[in-house]
């Protein structure tokens, strides 16, 4: 099939690590030799509001809080729920999107299951052929053909995998790949892409390459902490009731300036993660965008009644919120309503400087970062 690696490729892959991007480079050297060492492990990813370049700093602030169980509801790209894995916590982790929650299912939930060898090469086998869907539906808009059905190929092989563990960690695989080829990490451009080549090389490698790189790196990630750690989807007004030692929580807050809308920049994401069963395409968008789902964090309106409503949802449990000074509602307002249910409150803040945005402002937006501690 074309696209397919040729097999003498597909054992350099699978036999020996594949040289980091600068994005995979996180060791001591770029300031994480403070935590414990798997996190220099954890992949980054390039995902709005990632929190991947603070936690030497928001393992500093947790280090000093005595806790045993811990909940991060608004998962994102999982690197602060693996900091607290690896920090030996028990962990729950959730987000109201799919493809966080199938992240965290694969380096959070999972403590002993990975891919080997035999089991790549029956993922990146030729399947027969199959409903093409993702080829037919997204043809022109971000990957070249070969591209697109290896992700049909691929996707059809992880469903026969008998371990949820291990398709969880297939997709997870699959997620980071995507995501390194899209020059700008984002889904809301298409088409002809070639005026965001810089000659770097996640552009250059197909999908299929950067699926067996992303494997090798994904089975590094998985241990095992002696705790029952856990991952769904789930909303966080929805979840079940639940009490734990610590509540990290890091909503998508409302920016000053463009949106916040996860939906739109990783809608592909969200789809490949659950093979666009039981999502709506918008058609008639350029880049077939996925029907969001409503988050009352999106909303200025909306915003400041639902981080109350958070606070007093977790009330008996320490709260520890990461803010930026770019976002809705401010800081103090934000005290004020976690002074409703907290005694003792400490801000922790820092300057930071964004690397991720739609346009150049906000790629370039120096801000306040934020740890807000209610005891």
């Amino acid at each position: 099939m074309a696209g397919h690696l040729h097999p003498s490729l597909f054992e350099e892959f699978s036999r020996t690590e594949a040289p980091p991007s600068a994005e995979d480079a996180v060791g001591a050297e770029s300031g994480f030799a403070g935590l414990p060492w798997r996190v220099a492990h954890y992949p980054q990813f390039r995902y709005m509001g990632s929190k991947h370049r603070l936690l030497p700093w928001i393992h500093g602030v947790l280090s000093g809080l005595k806790f045993e169980t811990a909940a991060d509801p608004f998962v994102g790209s999982g690197c602060v729920a693996y900091l607290l894995k690896a920090m030996g916590k028990q962990v729950t982790a959730s987000d109201f999107l799919n493809f966080p929650a199938v992240l965290a299912s694969a380096t959070i939930a999972n403590d002993e299951h990975t891919l080997d060898a035999g089991t790549i090469r029956r993922l990146t086998a030729p399947n027969g052929g199959g409903s093409g869907f993702i080829e037919s539906t997204f043809s022109g808009i971000f990957f070249h053909q070969n591209d697109l059905r290896f992700l049909d190929r691929v996707t059809q092989n992880i469903r026969k995998l008998e371990r949820p563990e291990q398709r969880d960690l297939a997709k997870a695989a699959v997620i980071r790949s995507c995501l390194k080829k899209q020059p700008r990490g984002v889904f809301t451009v298409s088409g002809d892409l070639t005026r965001y080549d810089d000659g770097r090389r996640d552009l250059q490698l197909s999908l299929e390459q950067h699926f067996l790189e992303q494997v090798e790196i994904f089975n590094r990630v998985v241990f095992s902490n002696g705790r029952r750690n856990s991952a769904f989807r789930a909303d966080v007004f929805a979840e079940r009731e639940e009490r734990p030692d610590l509540v990290y929580l890091d909503p998508p807050y409302v920016p000053r300036s463009d949106d916040n809308c996860y939906m739109k920049r990783y809608h592909f994401l969200e789809g490949l993660s659950c093979d666009w069963e039981g999502v709506r395409i918008l058609e008639k968008t350029k880049v077939k965008k996925i029907e969001k789902p409503y988050t009352p964090f999106s909303y200025r309106k909306h915003a400041a009644g639902a981080f109350d409503r958070l606070f007093q949802r977790y009330r008996r449990s320490l709260i520890v919120l990461s803010y930026s000074s770019n976002g809705y509602p401010d800081l103090d307002r934000l005290v004020e309503f976690l002074g409703r249910y907290k005694g003792e409150i400490t801000v922790h803040e820092r300057p930071h400087r964004y690397h991720f945005g739609t346009h150049a402002a906000v790629e370039r937006a120096e801000t306040r970062e934020y740890l807000i501690v209610g005891q």
